[in-house]
């Protein structure tokens, strides 16, 4: 025997109708950018402009190998641009964000906020 569901009711349209599944903020979250270490990859190379791996690696506590998977996933999305070089005579990695990086993570980051509004009004906060 499983327990019912009981519908979250909302002013002006019936609980559970499909407007109100397809206004729900968690439907727009993109499964890319909102993986927990790839949102901390976007939002520490946001903060920093240019990241470079190591920074990146010790920031969110990662293990190398980790870190560049990720990258690699958000390099074929294109909401990042891995350069590689040298400082001195060290290789170094830098990751700054695309265009569409930034347009992307601006987007989660709406979402999240639509997200919360919800909760705190449910709560009455």
């Amino acid at each position: 025997m499983t327990a019912a569901k009981t519908p979250v009711e909302r002013p002006g349209s019936p609980a559970g109708s499909p407007a109100e599944a397809e206004q729900h903020p968690a439907k727009a979250l993109d499964d890319t950018v909102h993986q927990r270490v790839r949102l901390g990859i976007l939002t520490v190379a946001h903060q920093a402009r240019r990241a470079e791996f190591g920074f990146l690696r010790t920031a969110l506590d990662l293990t190398a190998g980790n870190l560049g998977q990720h990258l690699t996933v958000l390099e074929k999305a294109g909401l990042v641009a891995v350069e590689k070089g040298y400082e001195g005579r060290r290789p170094r990695t830098w990751i700054t964000l695309t265009p569409a990086g930034e347009h992307a993570l601006r987007e989660e980051v709406a979402q999240l906020k639509r997200l919360i509004r919800q909760i705190e009004a449910a709560d009455g906060t």
